[in-house]
C-alpha cells in the first residue's frame, strides 16, 4: 500500500514538475514576444518596410504599420501579427510584383497563427492575399482591390504565376485566395475589382474547416464573388488526386455583380469540381446576400463522374438578379441556385432561402435527390428539375397560399419534383 501510495505521489509531483515547465515556457514565450514599428520614413527606430520588420520579428510579434503607401511583396514565414493603422490608407501596392501578402507555408511547414488586418492591398499580378498550407490564419478589415493584373483575359492564362497553382485560369488567384489552409478565417474584407473575389481551393493540400463571414465581395468581373474548388494537386504534393475543400462555412457576406465580363463568368458563391475524385463536401453557404452576378447566385459544378459533392447545405440565403448557367450545366433561364452534376450531389439541402426575380428559383440537374425544404419561392419557374434525378421539394412558399401553379403563384418545371403539402405564408424562423 505505501510503495503503491509513494509511487502516485512520485508520479503526482513529476506530472507538477512538467506543467510547471510547460506554464514557464509559455509565460517566457509571451514576456519575449514583441512589438514593431513600420512607417515610410523609418522614423522613430521604426523600419521603412514592412518586410524589413518581418524579417527582424520573432515568432509571436506584433508589427505594427502606420498609414503609407508600401511598395512591396510581403512574405510571411512564421507565427506574426500584421496590424495596419486603417485600411483605408495603410496601404500595400505591389504594382509589377507576385502578390501583395503571401502566407507561405510551403516553404515553412507547420505555418500557423497568422493575423494580417487593417490594410489595402492592391495592384498585385496575381493575389491580393495569398495563403497557402497553413493553420489558424485570420485575414480580417481589409481592402483587397485591382490585383490579379497578369490575367491574360483573351486566352485565359496569367503568364508567371505560381507554380503550384494549378487550375486559376480566368482569376490568377482571386483577391484573397486560401490554398492547404484549415481552421482559418476570412472575415470583414471588402473584395473589389480583382478578377475574382475569394477563392478556397485544394491545388496545395486540402482547406477546410474556414470561416468566410462579413465579407464584401463585388464587381469582381471574370470569376465568382467567393468559389470553393477541387483543383488537381500540384506537383509538390506528391498527390495522385485533388486533396478536398470541406467543411468551410460561407456565412453573411455580401457578393454581387461578380463574373459579368464575359456570359457565365461566375457565381455569388460557387462549388466546383472538373476531374475525377474532385471533392467539395460538407461545406455550408448561410445567410448570404448572393445579387447580380454573372451565373446563379449559388451554383454546384461537378463535371466528372467519381467526384464527391455530398452533404453541402445552402441555407438563409437572400437571391436575387443573378444569371443563367452555360455550357453543360445551361440553365433554361436566369437561376437563383443551380445543382448540376454527372456525379450524383447527394446528400444537398436547400432551405430557408428567399430567391426573387429569376426566371428559375432552383434548377436540379444530378441523378440522384435534392433536398428543398422551407424555401420562398417566388418567381415563375420555382422548381425546374431538368435531370434524371428527384427533388424532395415540399413545405415551401411558392408566392401565395394556393400552391404550385395557383393563380400567381410559382410553379414546377420538369418530373419527378415532390411539392405537396406546401407552406400556406412565408416560412418564418422561430425567434428563441
Amino acid at each position: 500500500m505505501s510503495k503503491g501510495t509513494k509511487s502516485y505521489g512520485t508520479r503526482r509531483y513529476g506530472l507538477r514538475m512538467a506543467l510547471s515547465a510547460l506554464f514557464m515556457a509559455a509565460v517566457a514565450q509571451w514576456a519575449s514576444a514583441a512589438t514593431w514599428c513600420v512607417n515610410p520614413g523609418g522614423s522613430g527606430g521604426c523600419q521603412s518596410t514592412i518586410g524589413g520588420a518581418v524579417a527582424k520579428a520573432a515568432p509571436g510579434d506584433t508589427i505594427q504599420v502606420a498609414a503609407g503607401v508600401y511598395h512591396e511583396e510581403v512574405i510571411v514565414g512564421e507565427s506574426l501579427s500584421l496590424v495596419g493603422a486603417n485600411q483605408s490608407n495603410t496601404i500595400i501596392d505591389a504594382t509589377s510584383l507576385s502578390n501583395g501578402i503571401y502566407i507561405d507555408g510551403i516553404d515553412n511547414p507547420g505555418l500557423a497563427n497568422v493575423s494580417v488586418m487593417g490594410f489595402t492591398v492592391r495592384n498585385a499580378n496575381f493575389e491580393g492575399i495569398l495563403v497557402a498550407n497553413s493553420s489558424t490564419v485570420t485575414i480580417a478589415s481589409n481592402n483587397v482591390f485591382n490585383n490579379n493584373k497578369s490575367l491574360d483575359a483573351v486566352n485565359a492564362v496569367c503568364p508567371g504565376e505560381q507554380d503550384f497553382e494549378t487550375a486559376e485560369g480566368f482569376d490568377c488567384g482571386e483577391g484573397i485566395h486560401l490554398t492547404g489552409v484549415d481552421h482559418s478565417t476570412v472575415a470583414n474584407n471588402i473584395i473589389q475589382n480583382n478578377a475574382g473575389g475569394i477563392l478556397l481551393s485544394d491545388d496545395t493540400g486540402a482547406t477546410h474547416h474556414n470561416l468566410i463571414t462579413g465579407n464584401v465581395t463585388t464587381n469582381n468581373p471574370f470569376d465568382c464573388g467567393i468559389t470553393l474548388a477541387s483543383h488537381p494537386p500540384a506537383a509538390l504534393t506528391g498527390a495522385k488526386a485533388p486533396l478536398g475543400v470541406f467543411h468551410n462555412t460561407i456565412a453573411a457576406n455580401q457578393s454581387s455583380n461578380n463574373g459579368t465580363a464575359v456570359h457565365g463568368a461566375g457565381a455569388g458563391v460557387g462549388l466546383f469540381a472538373f476531374l475525377p475524385g474532385g471533392t467539395v463536401s460538407g461545406n455550408i453557404v448561410i445567410a448570404n446576400r448572393l445579387t447580380g452576378n454573372g451565373l446563379p447566385g449559388v451554383t454546384f459544378h461537378a463535371h466528372s463522374p467519381g467526384e464527391d459533392f455530398n452533404s453541402n447545405v445552402v441555407v438563409g440565403n437572400h437571391i436575387s438578379g443573378n444569371g443563367a448557367d452555360t455550357d453543360d450545366a445551361a440553365t433554361p433561364g436566369t437561376t437563383g441556385i443551380n445543382v448540376f452534376g454527372v456525379s450524383p450531389i447527394s446528400g444537398t439541402i436547400i432551405s430557408q432561402n428567399v430567391i426573387q426575380g429569376e426566371t428559375n428559383d432552383i434548377v436540379v440537374n444530378t441523378p440522384t435527390s435534392v433536398d428543398i425544404h422551407f424555401n420562398d419561392l417566388r418567381d415563375g419557374t420555382g422548381i425546374a428539375n431538368i435531370g434524371s434525378g428527384t427533388a424532395n421539394a415540399t413545405e415551401n412558399w411558392w408566392g401565395c397560399s394556393g400552391g404550385p401553379g395557383a393563380s400567381g403563384c410559382g410553379n414546377v418545371s420538369g418530373s419527378g419534383v415532390a411539392w405537396t403539402p406546401w407552406l400556406s405564408g412565408p416560412f418564418l424562423p422561430r425567434r428563441f
